[in-house]
């Protein structure tokens, strides 16, 4: 009898390590089939000119983080316009610490003494809503306008006297220019520098540290353009958006505020994107894709239903107008990344 008790208990024991052989072997095998995979995701990033760094994060895990073409990813990048996500995210803040009233505040209650030099019952009917979704209506200070805009004596005051070419609510107008008064309204409104202001509330409780911020010739941070970044603070962007404004168990910006700023607006006249509150929506491979988007290539990509971040950085030289750069980047996401990422979940 006993040793037919220790037969069976043997046959249990070889059972259960049997199995768990099996179940390191197939997690091995895993793990290498993934790192072969992504081995060739990173050479296709790399043959992509300009692309200088990629990050990619699935379910709270960095599954490759590269750099390229001699980049050091410690040092901070120029995100170029996807500084303009950021700056939503800083008005969403301003108006949960009761800064700004809310969304349909005027903007003639931050720009009194404009307005009385020059009275104009329509544009200062413009909202806070209209200039997070791009519909102020008034003309671009963006591309061709660009640089007449950043040489002039005062950024507020020239984005302010252009001329309607939309109405109001109407179609997307983007400019750098709505962006900048949304920064220059968060200093006003709250009393410090918007560098400040995101350092309090946002950069500072994620351990991010600014590389470099333009200011406007009255010394005001630039709403929308030129903030410089570590392609892993980038990820922590992405990370908080993906976890509905929530990092480290302090809960940054409101869930609702997320939500709202990952609706569709407005679309570009350029480009088959969705606008919401500076952040942009595209489907891509069949999902639901939020991000930020700087020129040339600056990237925050959150797919929710992947629970996945993906970064890319790229060089900032100039670029043709036809935004060119795009087509490779989104097709090495829809692509490869995606693939990729769906085999992991199932």
């Amino acid at each position: 009898m006993k040793i037919i008790l220790r037969t069976k208990f043997f046959i249990k024991i070889s059972i259960l390590l049997l199995g768990c052989l099996f179940l390191v072997d197939s997690e091995l095998k895993s793990q290498s089939i993934d790192k072969s995979e992504l081995n060739s995701i990173s050479q296709k990033a790399e043959q992509i000119e300009r692309v200088r760094a990629l990050i990619i994060h699935q379910n709270g895990e960095t599954l490759t983080e590269k750099s390229f073409n001699g980049r050091d990813l410690n040092h901070p990048f120029n995100i170029k316009s996807a500084s303009k996500s950021i700056i939503g995210l800083l008005t969403g803040i301003a108006i949960e610490n009761g800064f700004i009233p809310s969304i349909e505040e005027p903007i003639k209650t931050y720009f009194p003494e404009y307005f009385e030099d020059n009275p104009d019952s329509i544009k200062e009917s413009i909202t806070i809503r209209n200039l997070l979704t791009m519909q102020t209506g008034l003309r671009s200070t963006s591309s061709g306008n660009y640089g007449a805009w950043v040489i002039s004596d005062n950024w507020v005051e020239y984005a302010l006297d252009q001329d309607f070419v939309s109405q109001i609510d109407g179609r997307m107008v983007y400019s750098t220019g709505t962006s900048h008064l949304l920064s220059v309204i968060i200093s006003k409104a709250s009393g410090m520098s918007t560098k400040a202001f995101a350092e309090k509330y946002l950069f500072g409780p994620m351990n991010i540290r600014v590389g470099g911020w333009d200011k406007d010739p009255q010394g005001n941070y630039m709403g929308g353009n030129n903030i410089a970044l570590k392609p892993a603070d980038l990820l922590k962007i992405g990370q908080l958006m993906l976890d509905n404004g929530r990092y480290d168990d302090e809960q940054l910006i409101s869930k609702d505020w997320v939500s709202d700023s990952f609706g569709t607006y407005t679309y570009s006249n350029y480009n088959p994107y969705g606008y919401g509150y500076q952040w942009w929506n595209q489907t891509i491979g069949g999902y639901k894709t939020f991000f930020a988007w700087g020129s040339g290539g600056q990237y925050i990509f959150i797919i929710p239903e992947l629970e996945t971040v993906v970064v890319i950085t790229s060089s900032t030289a100039t670029t043709d107008r036809s935004r060119s750069y795009k087509t490779p980047v989104f097709e090495l996401v829809q692509f490869d990344i995606i693939p990729f990422l769906e085999a992991r979940i199932n």
